[in-house]
């Protein structure tokens, strides 16, 4: 099992900037995918931006150029580095590992960490 704890949340004014962290412990091997997802009240779950084990990133249009991820394999921690925040980023912030086994995706998620976004 994984476990995953998101930080860094919080309340912001628009333009401003968070970093998110997601601490993982437990049996981080061979995990191929990290990704920060957001959920905003009553909308679905959507991709805010992915890094593989080889380091590649991947945003959506909507937060490119605004949002960066990184990892430190020491602290066996992912970030999110948001910049340039809007009201419309305000969200429950998830952080999601996959390993990828035999053919089958194994997905670990975090409880998330609220961001809200003032105008």
């Amino acid at each position: 099992q994984v476990q995953l704890v998101e930080s860094g949340g919080g309340l912001v004014q628009a333009g401003g900037s968070l970093r998110l962290s997601c601490a993982a412990s437990g049996s981080i091997f061979n995990i191929n995918l990290m990704g920060w997802y957001r959920q905003a009240p009553g909308e679905q779950r959507e991709l805010v931006g992915t890094i593989t084990s080889g380091g590649s990133t991947n945003y959506p249009d909507s937060v490119k150029g605004r949002f960066t991820i990184s990892r430190d394999n020491a602290k066996n921690t992912v970030y999110l580095q948001m910049n340039s925040l809007k009201p419309e980023d305000t969200a429950v912030y998830y952080c999601k590992f996959t390993r990828r086994a035999l053919g089958v995706n194994y997905d670990y998620w975090g409880r998330g960490t609220q961001v809200t976004v003032s105008s």
